[in-house]
């Protein structure tokens, strides 16, 4: 478990770190996600795994899980740390983001133009092969879920979680 400081650390390290372009910051950009997946009624864990989706570009986990992907890093974090459950719906948002390019052909244009950007360099659309190993997944759901929120938590001025609310969330989940 993380504690309190170490918790606060994360986040609070997160404030000022570039999102790829997008208007907000690595921090409102996790902490919205979180807002839009309270907003969406989800439960605590995958609230965390919202708030925690892109914890792989925070510098300690990246530095720890050197050569892997944000989300591959981000996921051993959250094994570490979280759920299993939360550990693969981090994993797999980037997955997400292939399946509905490849199942809904209007989600593309919802993307942000360096979403599309990362895309080309996350392998595109699934396949049809893919895109059905990926949907009888068990937690295939909470992927897509998570991709949303993902995808509407890049303005400025949207709803933001509070680091003491999703630290009340944490703990919530921790003690089962």
């Amino acid at each position: 478990m993380l504690s309190r400081y170490e918790f606060l650390d994360l986040f609070d390290g997160l404030a000022g770190l570039p999102y790829g372009g997008e208007a907000v910051d690595q921090r409102t950009h996790a902490l919205q996600t979180a807002a839009h997946a309270v907003a969406a009624g989800a439960d605590d864990e995958l609230v965390l795994a919202a708030a925690f989706h892109d914890v792989g570009r925070a510098r300690p986990v990246a530095e720890r899980h050197r050569g892997l992907p944000h989300e591959q890093a981000g996921a051993a974090f959250a094994r570490d740390h979280l759920t299993e459950r939360s550990a693969w719906a981090i994993e797999q948002h980037v997955a997400a983001k292939r399946y509905l390019v490849a199942v809904d052909p209007a989600y593309h244009d919802t993307l942000s133009p360096v979403s599309v950007r990362s895309l080309r360099v996350q392998g595109g659309p699934m396949t049809p092969e893919e895109a059905a190993a990926f949907k009888a997944h068990p937690w295939s759901a909470d992927a897509v879920s998570l991709r949303l929120w993902d995808d509407a938590a890049k303005d400025p001025e949207g709803p933001v979680l509070t680091v003491d609310e999703l630290l009340a969330t944490y703990e919530r989940v921790l003690r089962g």
